[in-house]
């Protein structure tokens, strides 16, 4: 049609070549898709009526799917630019001011989006970026090296795919022999990059938690005894050979149709470019020594120290060439970075510039920062013509021209210190580059800048190798946009051809085709990485994506293993990974049968196995390792699962997969001879713990332990070491499920239990020293003791204890004692009042007061439990799907969001010592051997005899007490600075740096964390009598009592597990 020539006629005019190509054949497949129903990412329906509405007249749907498509393709080569970028400094979405950064470091986009601004300003300093200067640590050197690594090879698929390809593809110019003198053995330089980089990301994914770093020193010491790095020697004898860069001009003559600035690019580019594996080889002996020095495991500086041996013969071949025919530089600072794109060293790079700026006379304008991105080389040239000499500073967005100040500024306000006077400045997107041929006279090794009004500027260098310097750095920026987008469209026609073969389905489950049938993505989500996240899926669809070939996937492996024994046995779990790990070949094709018979091509199996079968093999191993390491308890609970998880290890072959097994197999020793129940004490801590704070009783005396005799901070003290052992024993799976409320949650939630019984215990032993102490002095002095020991609990940030406290104060036997609380300090209501609104308004003051603290802590339970408990009823363990049931993963991850907020506080301990004979509050049993009706009727009974309703005068009652009332205060007697303070008012607490969760890895953060130190839970206790009663009056319970007598607000908590099972009794002591 005419509005689609028109469109067409447009995008030839404002696309620069070869993006106006590649657009419009982009724009041409998506009408023919859309015939076949196949629709654009960019909603064309929407888009139909707004054109209309814009344009004031219709156009056909045909034209609005073009222009859909073109607004596409280049909205993506955007988003993709940004995302290298990003991913260049180590960040995990992508901001306005990233695109902006990234756009302007690319030519051919500043053309299409500012053809006619000056300058384009978005460059602030990145002040959180850090100097490269910096001490890096070992998991930084080999982070940043995984980085590199990835750019180098990058830099190698160019050299092969753009700047190769066209040499193989033209054999009538080019023999083999040809190409091979030019590229020397690039392949096999891209396949032994390709290999260790596989090893080092195997490596960091493989990672023990218990290790200091990932252990990388096998990767290069494998790689070295294998003389896999030797091409790089024959390389450097071939690239760095005498009149090696003769040729390149005839040679590029030959390319000038592919497209425009290639002919320049092989002639001035390509030679420079092809230093980059020399450089690179020259790092990677830098790069295994530092690793060495900064190794904390000595098997791994063994095997880095045995690969600096196997490489010395390699690094003095090199160097003795590199010497002869190369000045040997840091990579960072060498010609082969021409190419790169200089944007992690961004903090430096404006560093730089200041330093330029400040040395140059007459500077106007933006800041050299604010419209250039990096500095790239400076030297002196000659104008032509006026025949000055100039010396030019080249940045990726600016040329400047400077003359030497020899003489005193001639500017007002200049600085006599500046070394050079500005001449003129180009815009570097703004020019073009023109090659001169070498003629006598002027015109000797020189170029011109051709500006967009015509004129132009020609300089000379001193010396070919001169001119092929600036030519390198000015034809590369001019045109390196040009080839990325040349080489991202080789690499994306190389993916369509090169459809890797899978096993049938018919022979291998987990090879089915995903379809809305088998699992379902979340819609507009994906996690930091850019990974998918799975909404719902079959089982076998789930461990397909748990050990997926083309990423691992972290997080999903944690959520997974936490989460899975709501869907799946342990046995089932295990049968599928070893199903997944036994992967069939794959058949051959019709037309390879034809050819070659029943057997698979050997190149389509070899990367068959490498691209697929190797990757998927060890992330089973890497779930089998999470497995034992974080949730042993499912080993320990089945010997029979335990001996075939085993065999199946030990069953296990191949090189690649040896340190794998037995790292593996070191773990399940590891948890066999060390059976933990609870965190051990025996912990170094930067300071040592307070001593024991005694009152009246005095170590030993046992008998005579109770409230008023022990010291109140050591009472709290020793219940808050207690119950952070509980909050740190609880281990994910005695959650996800609601298992705590089922039939057998003896067995699936032994800690958690454990934590809610002693939460029960020591709530109704407060209600009970309250109202069977019956004299009101006496009282009184206990409720207070008891708030006392609430403050320190504040002090410790043991916010379980002070709920505890709180639901004790509120229960109906002690809240209807007026008589008592009316003789309680005022200062000690407001503190009874403060800590009661923590759990108001749905816990929003405790939940910011969580935030805010430093740990350690002992976290409210309650909240989670209520938390998952609502996730869990809230949401269907299926979702309906074409007539089949897929399990809702989504339900699992908000949970394990859950389990996962629990964990970050399990890490810390507490700086406190553990005093055995006070830890009778572990053993308490405040019901004896009441029922729970009985015991609740005994202390109302007894609140009502000691304050009868309505009652003006009380009755008189004798004193149980011996000892002195009188509290000894909560100032330990060995105070020193920061061992203790009263809590501040709650409105008044300052804030403090919040502990944030710990993150996984280098892509991660947001991440559900695990534990630093595995717990094993308890094994699970023999079920008695008890457990089949009911739990009484705890702040895991949700009572409905009347409002707080120092507050018109009721606490409110927890689970309501009586709704689903029989709900649990404190055991009982010295009774079964």
């Amino acid at each position: 049609t005419r509005d689609q020539t028109r469109c067409l006629e447009r995008v030839q005019k404002s696309f620069p070549h070869p993006i106006d190509k590649w657009a419009i054949a982009d724009a041409q497949a998506a009408i023919e898709r859309r015939k076949r129903r196949n629709p654009l990412a960019l909603p064309v329906d929407k888009i139909h009526p707004l054109l209309k509405e814009v344009l004031g007249y219709k156009i056909d749907h045909q034209v609005s799917v073009y222009m859909v498509a073109v607004l596409e393709y280049i909205s993506a080569d955007i988003l993709k630019l940004a995302g290298n970028y990003v991913r260049n400094i180590r960040h995990y979405e992508i901001s306005q001011q990233d695109i902006t950064v990234a756009m302007c470091a690319d030519k051919v986009l500043m053309d299409m989006f500012h053809q006619d601004e000056e300058d384009i300003s978005g460059f602030p300093l990145m002040d959180e970026e850090p100097s490269a200067n910096e001490e890096q640590s070992y998991y930084e050197l080999v982070r940043s090296f995984m980085s590199d690594g990835r750019q180098y090879l990058r830099q190698l698929n160019l050299l092969i795919k753009v700047f190769r390809e066209p040499f193989n593809s033209s054999p009538m110019l080019f023999s083999q022999h040809d190409v091979d003198s030019i590229f020397s053995r690039i392949v096999d330089i891209h396949e032994v990059t390709v290999k260790l980089l596989g090893l080092i990301e195997d490596t960091v994914e493989m990672t023990d938690e218990g290790s200091p770093h990932p252990l990388v020193g096998s990767c290069f010491e494998d790689l070295a005894e294998e003389l896999a790095f030797d091409p790089y020697e024959t390389y450097a004898q071939d690239i760095l050979r005498s009149g090696f860069h003769e040729h390149f001009l005839t040679v590029s003559l030959c390319f000038q149709s592919i497209c425009e600035g290639f002919k320049e690019a092989v002639q001035y580019v390509l030679p420079r470019l092809l230093l980059t594996p020399v450089y690179h080889c020259l790092h990677l002996f830098e790069i295994i020594k530092q690793l060495e020095e900064k190794s904390e495991d000595e098997e791994d500086k063994e095997c880095l120290k045995q690969a600096i041996t196997a490489l010395l013969n390699l690094q003095s071949s090199m160097e003795r060439i590199c010497s002869r025919s190369l000045a040997k530089r840091r990579l960072s600072e060498s010609a082969c970075r021409f190419y790169s794109h200089h944007m992690k060293g961004k903090h430096l790079a404006i560093k730089k510039m200041n330093e330029i700026q400040k040395n140059i006379d007459g500077w106007e304008g933006k800041d050299i920062g604010q419209c250039c991105n990096e500095f790239i080389m400076e030297g002196t040239l000659t104008r032509v013509g006026a025949k000055h000499e100039r010396h030019i500073f080249l940045f990726d967005g600016l040329m400047i021209c400077c003359k030497s100040n020899h003489g005193p500024p001639r500017l007002p306000g200049a600085s006599s210190t500046a070394e050079y006077r500005l001449k003129e400045k180009f815009f570097m997107r703004k020019v073009q580059i023109n090659d001169k041929d070498d003629k006598d006279g002027e015109y000797r090794h020189a170029f011109e800048i051709i500006l967009k009004d015509g004129n132009s500027v020609v300089f000379a260098a001193k010396s070919a190798e001169e001119k092929n310097g600036w030519m390198a750095a000015l034809i590369s920026l001019q045109y390196r946009s040009t080839l990325e987008r040349m080489l991202d469209s080789a690499m994306l026609q190389e993916e369509k051809e090169e459809q890797m073969r899978l096993p049938g389905a018919e022979v291998y489950r987990f090879a089915e085709p995903d379809s809305e049938e088998n699992v379902v993505f979340e819609e507009n989500v994906q996690s930091k990485s850019g990974i998918p996240i799975i909404k719902a899926g079959t089982v076998l669809k789930l461990i397909e994506r748990l050990t997926f070939h083309m990423y691992a996937d972290p997080n999903f492996v944690r959520t997974f293993l936490t989460t899975y024994r709501s869907f799946c046995k342990p046995q089932e779990l295990l049968d599928l990974l070893m199903e997944r790990f036994e992967i069939p070949e794959p058949r051959p094709s019709e037309v390879d049968q034809m050819e070659g018979g029943e057997q698979p091509l050997s190149a389509e199996l070899k990367r068959f196995r490498k691209e697929f079968v190797q990757p998927v093999q060890l992330r089973v191993l890497n779930v089998c390792r999470h497995w034992v390491e974080h949730h042993f308890y499912d080993f320990e609970r089945d010997a029979h699962l335990l001996r075939q998880l085993e065999e199946f290890i030990a069953s296990v072959r191949g090189k690649a997969m040896r340190k794998w097994v037995e790292s593996i197999t070191k773990i399940i020793q590891r948890k066999k001879q060390v059976q933990v129940s609870i965190p051990s004490h025996s912990i170094t801590f930067q300071n040592s713990p307070p001593p024991i704070e005694w009152h009246i009783c005095k170590p030993g005396n046992t008998e005579q332990f109770d409230l008023m005799t022990l010291h109140p901070i050591e009472i709290a003290r020793q219940l808050t070491l207690l119950e952070s052992d509980f909050y740190r024993a609880v281990q994910p799976s005695e959650l996800v499920g609601s298992v705590w409320t089922k039939e057998d949650k003896e067995i699936h939630s032994p800690n958690l239990l454990r934590m809610i019984r002693h939460t029960t215990n020591l709530t109704l032993w407060f209600e009970k020293c309250i109202v069977e102490t019956e004299n009101l002095e006496e009282r009184v002095a206990v409720v207070s003791r008891i708030i006392e020991i609430l403050q320190v609990f504040q002090e410790l940030n043991n916010f379980n204890g002070v709920l505890e406290i709180v639901s004790a104060m509120n229960s109906s036997p002690v809240y209807r004692l007026d008589h008592t609380f009316e003789q309680i300090p005022s200062r000690q209501r407001k503190i009874l009042e403060e800590a009661h609104e923590l759990s108001e308004d749905h816990y929003k003051k405790y939940l910011a007061k969580l935030r805010s603290i430093n740990p350690p802590c002992v976290p409210f339970f309650g909240i989670y439990l209520t938390n998952i408990l609502k996730t869990e009823e809230g949401n269907p363990d299926f979702l309906r799907r074409h007539g089949k049931d897929l399990i809702n993963f989504s339900k699992r991850r908000k949970v394990a969001e859950i389990t996962g907020e629990i964990q970050q506080y399990q890490n810390q301990p507490y700086c406190l010592k553990v005093e055995n004979d006070i830890r009778f509050f572990e053993n308490l049993n405040p019901m004896e051997d009441m029922s729970e009706k009985d015991f609740a009727d005994h202390l109302f009974n007894k609140s009502l005899e000691i304050e009868p309703r309505n009652a003006r005068s009380l009755p008189r009652f004798v004193k149980k007490y011996t000892c002195p009332l009188k509290s000894p205060g909560i100032r330990p007697t060995s105070a020193r600075p920061g061992t203790m303070r009263h809590p501040t008012p709650l409105q008044n607490e300052p804030r403090k740096i919040s502990y944030s969760r710990i993150p996984d890895s280098e892509a991660e953060g947001g991440a559900v964390s695990a534990p630093n130190s595995p717990r094993t839970p308890l094994t699970p206790p023999p079920a008695s009598a008890a457990s089949s009663s009911t739990d009484v009056g705890s702040v895991f319970d949700s009572p409905q009592g009347p409002s707080s007598p120092f507050h018109s607000s009721k606490i409110c908590s927890l689970t309501n597990h009586r709704a689903h099972s029989n709900p649990i009794r404190p055991p009982n002591m010295g009774h079964s």
